[in-house]
Parts: structure tokens; sequence; C-alpha cells
């Protein structure tokens, strides 16, 4: 494994926009060939960078309910269950926890029942309270502004360079800058399962 480099962010940025793009045109605009560009995509796919590719749909156009943003507040040993629960409804589409342990939500509910959306999605936590407002205008644009090239070590989160390695463990790639931090990693790793 090697770092990501400018030409890897290019491509990052590309698919951003349209995850479909050929990887042809990808190569003409980046100066590589077709499948030069192949090769890093499978790459980036198998580090784990890329973990999927999915399409923007408009839903203005399919009259997919009243856009709302619902910031939550609650207590703090709520959080994750509630994030994993707002994250599972179908109408939801971003979920953000705000570093003091806020939730914050986008979505769309049906137009004449916010209040009994929220109230059937936010009914089993305790002590809750939130605020709703209803977006005119989403624009959702994915940016690699501020990224680092570089990946980070699962075990002791240092940066990953070229004499990495890289583990895939029950179906996620994990990234190690070295073999003994692989290897802590998986012992640990394996003690967790066996004791689960």
């Amino acid at each position: 494994m090697r770092d990501l480099d400018e030409t890897d962010m290019e491509i990052l940025t590309l698919l951003g926009e349209d995850g479909r793009r050929p990887f042809s045109d990808i190569a003409d605009e980046i100066g590589l060939s077709g499948p030069a560009v192949s090769d890093r995509v499978s790459r980036l796919r198998e580090a784990g960078v890329i973990n999927r590719f999915t399409i923007d749909v408009d839903r203005s156009q399919l009259r997919a309910g009243v856009p709302v943003f619902v910031q939550v507040e609650v207590a703090s040993g709520d959080v994750d269950d509630l994030k994993v629960r707002i994250g599972d409804a179908e109408a939801v589409e971003h979920v953000f926890v705000t570093a003091d342990g806020e939730i914050w939500f986008y979505g769309r509910a049906q137009s004449q029942n916010v209040r009994q959306w929220l109230g059937g999605l936010l009914e089993s936590s305790d002590d809750v309270d939130y605020t709703v407002t209803l977006m005119d205008e989403v624009e959702w644009k994915p940016s690699l502004d501020g990224t680092e090239f570089a990946l980070t070590c699962a075990e002791c989160g240092n940066t990953v360079d070229s004499e990495g390695e890289t583990a895939n463990i029950d179906g996620q790639a994990y990234h190690f800058c070295c073999a003994s931090c692989q290897r802590r990693f998986e012992e640990r790793y394996d003690r967790l399962e066996e004791g689960a």
C-alpha cells in the first residue's frame, strides 16, 4: 500500500461530483489511461477509502415530503442509541453528532404529520428537547478540501505510509503503520470476539 497522492484526490473529487462518470472521462481529465484510473479506484475501494457509489436524488421532483432540519438535545447516555434509531429512519438522510453531544439530522417528513413523525422517532428517549427548522433549499456537496493524503493507523493513530499494512477483518478494511500494530489489533480483536 502506498500513500494517497494528488491524483487519487482528483479521482475522488471527480467521482464525488458524479459517481457514474466513466473511467475514460476521468482519465482524460487527469492525464492517465482508463485502466490506470480503474486500478486506482480498485485500490481505493480495497483500502476502504471508497465505501460505495451512490446517487443524488432531487427529492423535490418526487414530492418526498417537507425538508426539515432537527436539533435534538438528549441525555448523554442516550446519544448513541438515539443516533442509530434516527439514522435507521427511512425519511432521514443525514445524521450528525456534535462535540457537545447534540444530534442534528436532516430528513423529509409528511407535510401534515411533522410533529407526529418526530414524536414516534424520539418517543423512547427520556428528557429530549428538539428544535425543528423547515428548510427552503438544500444542497449537499461533499468536498475533499482540507483533507490530508495519509491514512491513519487503526491501532496507534499514527500516519500510515508506504511501509504500512492493510487487513480486511470481518469485511472491514483496517490500515496499520506497521506489522506490530496490525498484530496487536488483530490479537485484541480476536480476544473480544472470543469473549462476545
